[in-house]
């Protein structure tokens, strides 16, 4: 691939190329001075073959760097390919069409087994270039990008540098010069830039670290046409993701080496950069109707997410805990964030951008959102904090967008993000609190009651809530949290949303959220916080809705009229109970009882025990597995908290129990769990999760009492 040339003036001395680029020619050749060449090139370097001319002129003038001097040879050389070579290349792209287009797996398998052995042949490298620049198929210019992604990576016998510097300058040109690629073609390319930046990041050449200057690498792109600055910005975006990425074929240090030297010096003036271009765009009527328009765009905002994104510190957090993530962003960014305008923007971009790019301006939001508390000195924190709720306050006060799935789920998690950062004492402290919590409560209810819309987004707005319960005991500010207010609620509103909903997905066939056991003991794990703040207005709710079920429940078994439907409705609903009943008692855990919540505790149980009697009276009948499962659910959150040393044998929720079941003490509750246990072996025998959870119990008990 590498074409060797004398860096001094082009017309001033002759150029002697080794046609290593055409397999099979061995011999050297001199090229004349330029300003007497008699040979001709394409006149269009878009890729017009057909239309050839004589030299321009004005290049005689200019010294031409390698960038183009490549460029210009390599059009010379491959119009003079032999019969054989031409005949190869034709080969290539029809093996090239056969893998993408094939419906017939033995043609496309074929296709496959010749095309590695391209990639691993001795001249792979030269006929890349030839098939981009002669290749009449997307297909085969995207192979040749691939293979030239392969080639720069491997690890064994490597590329020499002067050859990786050839082929980066020659990515860069073939893209500024052929703008309207295919998408994924442009993609593969602007890939093999950023592998190559990346791995040599750290090669020098005369004391210049030459993979390093990206941003003057599209600072040209960025001056020319929508179509040429898409293509910088996401030569920017791809290769800020791909150092961000740890590679497994190279060692773990070399990629954070890699990373943070990347970090300290260029990705600051990324950021900037493109929050730069993004205020540029927002002060202008852009026609977002236009597909380059709107690309650019959405390629900014991505740009701005994965620098947001980046991982300062070598941490890769886990994506499955994200609502408890913190951005470390480097000191040397505070000025980015203690400038208000920053956080501006992207609100201001959240309301004047349709719901194809807004989410991307709200993930871009969680970020800022989760920017480090070490960032700030406690003034600087509350100034921040304060123009991040204004922006929420703005986003509730206007929800025009919030029914996109998308911006919805994106908007929850940053509700979350207002919690895991900052401490409910500084949230109260915030001008306008009050009616922030009251529009996120009304939004939170609203969101719990069409639970059948975007599902995975309500874990956040539960954790939300839950944190907010959790901080209450802690909470030394003055200013009222009026939590007390909103979370009974929000308890409410989830407890009849999944009651009701039992109903409507018997009717409509819909999926059942029970059958996910994941997703409900989820989200039973936050309401269990949720639901022992004001937990008398939780257990009064819970009484009233679990005795009007249970009440329905035993007219229609008693009824010979009664539906099926009716009675799988009415067991759906108590499954519902039985689980959140199991879930606040488990909630206990998180605050400070009182003799008192312990009696109410023992309401819930009594009713649950006595339903529990009814359910095993008609095993040999009939049973429902989902209330079953529940019931397990339930005793494993009661032998936690009220089955074992720890426990005052004096609390008041075996009182209760002694009351109206006649349970005086722990033994004879514990045999109930074993008349249980036995009942489920007995009738549950062929049922998996039962048996298997019915198994874990008893092992769980055998733990607690050693004898």
């Amino acid at each position: 691939m590498r074409i060797f040339y004398s860096n001094s003036d082009v017309t001033g001395s002759p150029l002697l190329l080794p046609l290593v680029l055409i397999p099979g020619c061995a011999e050297n050749i001199t090229a004349p001075l330029l300003d007497s060449l008699q040979f001709t090139f394409p006149a269009n370097r878009l890729g017009n073959d057909a239309a050839f001319n004589t030299i321009n002129p004005d290049i005689l003038n200019q010294k031409l760097t390698q960038f183009t001097m490549e460029f210009y040879i390599c059009q010379w050389i491959t119009g003079f390919l032999t019969d054989q070579q031409q005949q190869g290349l034709a080969q290539l792209e029809i093996l090239c069409k056969q893998l993408y287009e094939t419906t017939d797996t033995t043609v496309r398998h074929q296709a496959e087994k010749a095309l590695v052995e391209f990639t691993n042949s001795p001249d792979c490298l030269s006929k890349c270039q030839l098939l981009l620049e002669r290749g009449s198929s997307s297909y085969s210019q995207l192979l040749a990008a691939t293979c030239l992604s392969k080639l720069v990576s491997r690890t064994s016998n490597p590329l020499p540098l002067e050859q990786r510097i050839d082929i980066r300058n020659y990515v860069l040109n073939y893209l500024a010069t052929r703008p309207k690629l295919a998408a994924f073609v442009t993609q593969a390319l602007i890939q093999l830039y950023a592998r190559i930046t990346k791995l040599g990041w750290f090669d020098c050449q005369k004391d210049d670290y030459v993979f390093r200057n990206v941003i003057a690498d599209v600072t040209r792109f960025l001056q020319d046409s929508v179509e040429h600055c898409i293509i910088g910005v996401t030569i920017l975006s791809q290769l800020t993701n791909e150092i961000n990425q740890a590679d497994t074929t190279h060692p773990l240090t070399k990629h954070r080496k890699i990373a943070s030297s990347f970090r300290d010096s260029s990705l600051f003036d990324i950021f900037t950069l493109s929050c730069n271009l993004l205020k540029q765009a927002s002060g202008k009527n852009l026609n977002l109707n236009d597909e380059s328009q709107h690309g650019l765009l959405m390629q900014l905002l991505k740009l701005s997410y994965n620098c947001l994104n980046f991982d300062f510190i070598g941490t890769s957090t886990d994506e499955s805990s994200d609502d408890l993530c913190t951005v470390q962003i480097p000191t040397s960014w505070r000025s980015a964030f203690l400038d208000s305008s920053t956080l501006q923007l992207f609100f201001n971009l959240y309301h004047s951008l349709p719901p194809s790019l807004s989410p991307l301006v709200l993930s871009c939001l969680v970020q800022i959102a989760s920017v480090r508390r070490s960032l700030f000195n406690n003034a600087e924190r509350a100034k921040f904090l304060s123009h991040l709720v204004d922006g929420v306050k703005r986003i509730l006060a206007n929800p025009q967008c919030l029914p996109d799935p998308n911006n919805y789920h994106e908007f929850c998690r940053l509700l979350a993000r207002l919690k895991s950062n900052y401490q409910l004492g500084e949230l109260v402290k915030v001008e306008n609190y009050p009616e922030v919590i009251r529009l996120i409560a009304n939004f939170t209810v609203t969101s719990l009651q069409h639970w059948e819309f975007a599902p995975n987004s309500v874990h956040y707005l539960l954790s939300l809530w839950q944190r907010l319960a959790a901080s209450v005991p802690y909470v030394k500010a003055t200013e009222p949290h009026l939590l007390e207010t909103y979370t009974p609620e929000v308890t409410k509103a989830y407890i009849t949303s999944r009651l009701e909903s039992v109903h409507v997905i018997l009717r409509d066939g819909l999926e059942d959220p029970l059958d996910d056991a994941g997703l409900v003991q989820q989200q039973l794990d936050q309401l269990s916080t949720i639901g022992r703040c004001e937990y008398e207005k939780t257990c009064a709710l819970l009484v009233q809705l679990f005795d009007q079920a249970a009440q329905t429940y035993q007219e229609l078994l008693q009824s010979t009229n009664s539906s099926a439907a009716d009675v799988t409705v009415q067991e759906g609903r108590l499954t519902w109970l039985v689980y959140i009943i199991g879930a606040v008692i488990g909630g206990r855990v998180s605050f400070a009882s009182t003799d008192e919540q312990d009696a109410m505790d023992g309401e819930l149980v009594c009713r649950v025990l006595q339903l529990m009697n009814l359910t095993d009276s008609r095993l040999a009948q009939a049973g429902n597995e989902r209330l079953e499962l529940a019931m397990l659910s339930f005793f494993e959150q009661f032998r936690k908290i009220y089955i074992g040393d720890q426990v005052q044998k004096s609390s008041k929720l075996y009182r209760r129990l002694s009351e109206v079941l006649g349970l005086n003490d722990e033994t004879m509750v514990l045999s109930v769990f074993i008349g249980k246990i036995i009942t489920n072996l007995k009738y549950w025998g062929q049922c998996e999760p039962i048996t298997s959870k019915t198994l874990q119990l008893l092992n769980d008990l055998s733990l607690g009492y050693p004898y």
